[in-house]
């Protein structure tokens, strides 16, 4: 298992990202390692929308089942996924000096076939650059709709 935890400032109202965060089929224009999504639930949004993502990390391409945990607009998106690589994450925004705070947690759970800590403690640092990466390019998204 492995956690990570990354922010980002944006420079715009809390109202203004949850307005770019909560349109989940969005993701896929911020997200590098998102490919394309498409809903397996009638809601998409709010606590029990699902979603398959169709996932790319360099050479690993896998299908994420994902179910949203937690709702609570303006403030938090949780979800759960099951794929090759399980786990939950967790987007949190908070006012911050000059705009909002973005904060994506991620929790993940390597199986012994995936290399277990050892495939973990590979993946992290590549995770890592990838979701800062992603949040980078969710602030310009979040800045170009707002022009």
């Amino acid at each position: 298992m492995t956690t990570l935890v990354l922010t980002q400032d944006i420079p715009l109202p809390v109202a203004a990202v949850w307005e770019e965060l909560r349109h989940i089929d969005r993701h896929v224009g911020w997200m590098n390692d998102a490919v394309s999504l498409t809903f397996v639930t009638d809601q998409t949004e709010g606590v029990g929308t699902s979603f398959r993502c169709l996932t790319k990390v360099g050479p690993f391409v896998t299908t994420d089942v994902m179910t949203i945990t937690v709702w609570e607009p303006e403030r938090a998106m949780g979800v759960a996924h099951q794929g090759l690589i399980t786990g939950e994450g967790l987007f949190t925004l908070a006012p911050s000096e000059g705009g909002s705070r973005m904060t994506w947690k991620e929790t993940l759970h390597f199986p012994w076939w995936a290399g277990g800590p050892l495939g973990a403690a590979v993946a992290s640092p590549v995770l890592r650059l990838i979701w800062r990466t992603n949040l980078r390019n969710l602030r310009a998204q979040c800045l170009t709709a707002q022009n």
